[in-house]
């Protein structure tokens, strides 16, 4: 079900700096880097799109963001649908570890027209994000405001962390 619609060059580059994990950053360099950003479609609906302002650097956590994963939440619109990545830190009963989550967000409240052309472009941005191995598609808050559920799509149990805390 394509719908024609295209992924940016910009939203390619910003998944594969998300995707490469450099262990010789340095301070700085880590600082920059995306713990989460959304993406949605361009105004004439044809591109699937950066959205401006809509991201959380990993420099910010800690400093002007307490908890990366409740702002992250709050960041996704009531009444419309987007795409997004977050950089999940999670803790399992054998280790620490860190994965690439796609979200299709799409709430009870957007559009019918906006999650039809969202859905039917799923496809287009999924098969540029290549090797994300944890997908996940949330229709409303009570899918996503608790960490336990996240955790446990990640393969966490509800001894499960999150960064942020306990879940």
């Amino acid at each position: 079900m394509a719908s024609g619609v295209t992924v940016t060059d910009e939203v390619i580059t910003v998944f594969n700096e998300m995707k490469v994990r450099k262990a010789q950053a340095n301070k700085d360099e880590k600082k920059k880097r995306k713990k989460a950003v959304l993406f949605c479609l361009s105004e004439d609906k044809k591109h699937i799109v950066l959205e401006a302002g809509k991201e959380i650097l990993t420099g910010d956590v800690g400093t002007t963001i307490a908890d990366p994963y409740l702002h992250f939440v709050k960041m996704l619109p009531a009444d419309d649908c987007r795409y997004a990545l977050y950089d999940a830190t999670y803790e399992t009963k054998e280790t620490k570890k860190e994965d690439l989550v796609f979200i299709f967000w799409a709430p009870e409240g957007a559009p019918l027209k906006s999650k039809m052309i969202y859905a039917s472009s799923k496809d287009a941005i999924k098969k540029k994000f290549t090797g994300i191995k944890h997908e996940w598609q949330v229709n409303g808050l009570e899918d996503i405001k608790d960490r336990r559920t996240l955790a446990e799509k990640l393969g966490g149990s509800s001894v499960a962390t999150l960064e942020g805390g306990p879940v």
